[in-house]
């Protein structure tokens, strides 16, 4: 029987805040919401809707925009224990740009910015052992410091015998070397037993234009038994690969096209949040082609409704939400 744990899943990284356009003032200027983001905390906003027990780990500044975020976070019933303050550096900040198809580019003011000042000896170890699964991504391990505090976590959650899910999110801009950034990357490859990755960050890192192509190198070189591609607006693919066997069992489901998409942030968190709701309470062992695609279209349904909302943390959707759409769309 497996061992009663705190929570179900503990996410490091990044919280910030995204400034997202919203039309224009009276003269002419552009007007910025200040929506509370950071992929890892989006993650867990819409695993804590699903009804699971959440708790980041992280470091804000000691600011207006910082307790902006504790409140954020605490409010869409994320344990906020281990988010830290720190005195010295200002909470990042990220100027989403919106295209007029709902993609988006980033400016970040980050140089430094409190996300990068968390050190391993902030980490609260003793929630990482008590987790059921451990997420983590990239922004964390652009700089040194926060780079140890995110593997010492990796590998107190691989030592505890936690589920380890990593999802690059890969923001060039961010790095002073894409090559460091590979080389980090493929360090969360050789941890991950889900590894969640978008169409470009697939083919920047293998080369390879064709998605299964792009999976077929990394399962060279690394053992991840489920590897999930999101592709926009193409939907998204599922490769499992069951301990022992010799090939992936691969689906790929259609998205839910939206016609009041306003813009694709949180689309990504909000996939990956649902197909770990999904392991979770399933398990990784024993996925057959038809319970990936209805893991895959209950994520891709609910991505698609986080398209038509500002911001992604505070307005996740609710589980009746993504079962209506299923439903209507059915």
């Amino acid at each position: 029987m497996e061992e009663k744990r705190m929570y179900d899943v503990v996410a490091l990284g990044e919280l910030l805040i995204d400034f997202t356009e919203n039309g224009v003032s009276s003269q002419g200027n552009g007007l910025f919401e200040a929506n509370p983001g950071g992929a890892p905390c989006n993650v867990l906003a819409m695993l804590a809707k699903l009804g699971k027990k959440t708790a980041f780990i992280g470091k804000v500044g000691d600011d207006f925009f910082g307790k902006m975020l504790k409140s954020a976070v605490e409010e869409v019933g994320i344990d906020a224990g281990n988010l830290v303050y720190d005195k010295e550096i200002h909470t990042t900040l990220a100027m989403v740009h919106t295209f007029a198809d709902g993609d988006r580019d980033f400016s970040f003011y980050r140089n430094p910015g409190a996300d990068m000042m968390l050190r391993e000896d902030e980490v609260d170890m003793e929630r990482i052992r008590n987790t059921r699964l451990f997420h983590f991504g990239t922004l964390s391990m652009t700089d040194e410091g926060v780079r140890q505090a995110t593997k010492a976590a990796v590998e107190e959650a691989e030592r505890g015998g936690a589920i380890i899910s990593f999802d690059p999110n890969l923001r060039p801009p961010l790095w002073k070397d894409m090559e460091e950034a590979r080389e980090q990357v493929r360090w969360g490859l050789g941890k991950c037993h889900i590894l969640k990755i978008s169409d470009n960050e697939i083919q920047w890192l293998t080369g390879k234009e064709d998605y299964t192509e792009g999976v077929n190198c990394i399962r060279r070189e690394f053992s991840i038994p489920l590897i999930l591609v999101s592709m926009g607006k193409d939907g998204s693919r599922a490769y499992y690969r069951p301990a022992g066997a010799a090939e992936d069992v691969i689906v790929e489901v259609k998205p839910f096209l939206q016609k009041n998409t306003i813009e694709t942030t949180g689309a990504g968190d909000t996939f990956c949040a649902c197909v770990l709701n999904y392991v979770l309470d399933n398990g990784l062992e024993g996925m057959t082609e038809e319970k990936l695609r209805c893991m895959l279209t209950f994520a891709n349904a609910a991505a698609s409704l986080i398209t038509t909302r500002k911001g992604a943390l505070r307005v996740m959707p609710s589980r009746e939400e993504i079962e209506t759409l299923l439903k209507e769309r059915g």
